[in-house]
């Protein structure tokens, strides 16, 4: 089927209108990234807060998939609108190629700032990778309806557990998932020596193989936005999504058996797990924002969701200026040592980190504008 949108045609369906629960998701997917990625001391943190060293997983683990996933609801709404206008293939696929390589970009002057030290660049990193999900998705999508998404989805989770299990890497052999003689680890090393995840280490969680499983993340979303999109009655479509929800949740729990879930790895399994949480998150966030009309209490999160992308580059900016300049210290040391034991300070870092890039995303709401990339 060619030039066909994610789950139907979007010139015989009207074009939805936005997703308030897809803005409130977002920012909450936002929120819970700057909290996780700017507490006071990792070293003394609640576990929930931090990632999972290896193998398993905590809700940590599940903001970066998150994330992905939403971007696929949001190009399955946003390609319908385009397609829609009648926009050509080829400015459609420059216009995405354009916005990947800017949000690619981002990421690289992220890795770079403040001390812009070229020679030792990371070059993958949470922008880029998302950056490549975008383009890949939005190249896959156009071409596909709901069962290329599937077949596409499988295809690229099932090709990464093999090359995972059954490639020999040299040096420890076949199927090694440790830290080190893994086949990620192998390609990292092999192409992007120097200029991977704090150097001291040849591998990088961002890194160029495991964005293939990270991709199905996005082609998942993508059917969730076109079962959104369908004509289906309200209890249909939170059925369908239930379906899906529990359904990749109980593969990824299966699949764990033999290839475990490991964020760092970004294994088959985590994306399964991953995203079929994603189908029971929104599931709940839209049943409760757009169906029943709850909209008031989901207001701090969709201020966060409508600039997501400005949100996290600055927080980003933001924390590493603290570092470099010795006020992170300072203030935790003076204020937030003073008043929470350790692990409670650390807390308390953080959520005041999201509560001034909060004030940043107000004024921006309050303006009416709204950065996209």
């Amino acid at each position: 089927m060619s030039s066909a949108t994610t789950a139907s045609s979007a010139a015989a369906q009207p074009v939805s209108r936005r997703l308030t629960s897809l803005d409130a998701f977002r920012g909450a997917t936002i929120a819970g990234m700057i909290l996780v990625n700017n507490l006071g001391d990792h070293s003394n943190a609640y576990a929930p807060l931090l990632h999972a060293q290896w193998h398993g997983w905590t809700p940590t683990d599940l903001i970066f998939p998150f994330f992905l996933w939403i971007m696929g609801v949001a190009m399955a709404f946003s390609f319908a609108s385009r397609r829609a206008r009648g926009e050509k293939p080829e400015v459609f696929l420059r216009h995405d190629g354009l916005r990947a390589g800017a949000l690619f970009a981002i990421g690289l002057f992220l890795n770079l700032f403040p001390a812009f030290d070229f020679a030792n660049l990371r070059i993958p990193g949470v922008l880029q990778r998302i950056a490549l999900c975008y383009l890949f998705a939005s190249i896959i999508a156009f071409y596909s309806e709901t069962r290329g998404l599937v077949l596409w989805s499988a295809g690229l989770l099932a090709s990464y557990w093999a090359v995972m299990k059954l490639y020999p890497v040299p040096g420890f052999g076949a199927g090694i998932l440790d830290l080190q003689g893994n086949f990620i680890q192998y390609i990292d090393s092999m192409l992007l020596q120097g200029h991977l995840y704090k150097n001291q280490l040849r591998w990088d969680p961002e890194g160029i193989v495991s964005t293939i499983p990270s991709i199905a993340n996005t082609l998942f979303g993508l059917i969730c936005g076109g079962i959104l999109r369908s004509d289906d009655d309200n209890r249909s479509k939170l059925r369908s999504l239930a379906v899906w929800g529990f359904g990749l949740v109980a593969l990824g729990v299966l699949c764990d058996l033999w290839l475990p879930i490991n964020k760092n790895l970004w294994t088959s399994s985590f994306a399964m797990f991953t995203s079929g949480h994603a189908f029971l998150a929104m599931a709940l966030s839209w049943w409760l924002v757009d169906v029943r009309g709850y909209k008031g209490v989901a207001q701090f999160f969709v201020i966060f969701g409508v600039n997501a992308i400005a949100v996290y580059s600055l927080s980003s900016i933001f924390a590493d200026l603290m570092s470099v300049t010795g006020a992170k210290k300072a203030l935790y040391d003076s204020l937030f040592l003073q008043i929470a034991s350790p692990i409670n300070a650390s807390a308390l870092y953080g959520l005041a980190n999201v509560a001034v890039l909060f004030l940043f995303a107000w004024v921006l709401y309050r303006r009416r504008i709204f950065i996209k990339l």
